[in-house]
């Protein structure tokens, strides 16, 4: 029992005396740590361009210098500063480029006059590369295009859509380039497919956006589509048959003069339609000289029907003299 007391004691002091052993080195460290820090160091760094006040009729190409490397000279504090955070300078396109043709430049010249504002009064400014930075730029044009919808939709036989389908925003704004904006005459949304539909329409679609665009911007990504299902129903009706451009000279008999008229619309709007929505034309101009019979052309009908279909194809008739 004694013995084991003392084993724990001996144990114990010598733990104390590595804790307090770690505990100088960490101290001896961190005092490392500062004095290197606190010394100053010259290094080149690169620096993206963040681009401030460019004039909003103009859009800056992608294809133009978007880096500077600058060499400074600065305390080790600072450089932490930069290896941490992506270091970025400033170019106003107000007060710090010239504007040439279809370009604007900027010097290094400028930047060594801002550099107490971009860097601070504990850096020095050393040296900057490239000397000049070229930005090309393009008019900024806004063009509205449609949208159109890229589908295949197969219904439940008994089912369709009584109206258009309903596409929200149905047109969105292109801004960019006047050179690349222009080319854009309508966007369509991404592909899809549904089947076997019996209940309404709402679905978000993504817009099929030209790839490779990085100077276009787009107001929207996506779109909605939304659709009301209804019972859908066959209908027929005699429809009576006209006949226009008759010469002065000459009198008609056709026959039949009623043709039957088959369509497809919903059961809420089955009961309001009637055979005077429907016209039926023949045009008597379109005959050849030993042609016996006409060609029945629907030139009217309601905007709730679907499918229509004239069931006789020949109208016939003879001149009376």
């Amino acid at each position: 029992m004694i013995k084991k007391l003392k084993s724990d004691i001996v144990t114990s002091i010598k733990n104390k005396k590595i804790n307090v052993f770690f505990l100088f080195l960490f101290f001896a460290f961190i005092i490392l740590i500062f004095t290197k820090l606190s010394k100053e160091y010259t290094n080149t760094v690169t620096f993206n361009i963040n681009k401030i006040n460019v004039p909003q009729e103009n859009i800056i190409l992608n294809d133009s210098n978007a880096i500077l490397n600058i060499t400074l000279k600065t305390h080790g504090f600072k450089w932490l500063t930069y290896y941490f955070n992506k270091p970025k300078i400033s170019i106003d396109f107000v007060k710090d480029v010239d504007k040439i043709d279809s370009t604007f430049v900027w010097s290094k010249s400028k930047a060594y006059l801002l550099a107490s504002t971009q860097f601070g009064k504990q850096v020095e400014l050393l040296n900057i590369s490239p000397d000049t930075l070229v930005f090309r730029f393009d008019v900024n044009l806004v063009k509205k295009v449609p949208v159109i919808l890229n589908a295949d939709i197969k219904y439940t036989q008994g089912f369709d859509i009584a109206e258009p389908y309903d596409i929200t925003p149905d047109s969105i704004e292109v801004i960019g380039p006047n050179v690349l904006a222009s080319q854009i005459n309508r966007i369509e949304t991404e592909f899809i497919e549904i089947t076997d539909v019996k209940s309404d329409i709402k679905k978000v679609i993504q817009l099929n956006l030209p790839k490779n665009s990085k100077d276009l911007k787009f107001s929207n990504k996506t779109v909605n589509l939304t659709a009301t299902v209804e019972k859908f129903t066959e209908g027929r009706l005699k429809v009576p048959v006209s006949i226009k451009n008759i010469p002065n000279n000459k009198t008609l008999k056709y026959f039949p003069k009623f043709v039957n008229v088959t369509y497809y619309t919903s059961l809420n709007n089955f009961k309001t339609i009637s055979a005077k929505d429907f016209r039926v034309e023949c045009d008597f101009s379109k005959t050849t000289s030993n042609q016996s019979f006409l060609l029945p052309e629907l030139v009217k009908s309601p905007a709730t029907v679907k499918h229509v279909k004239i069931n006789q194809q020949h109208i016939e008739f003879i001149i009376v003299e």
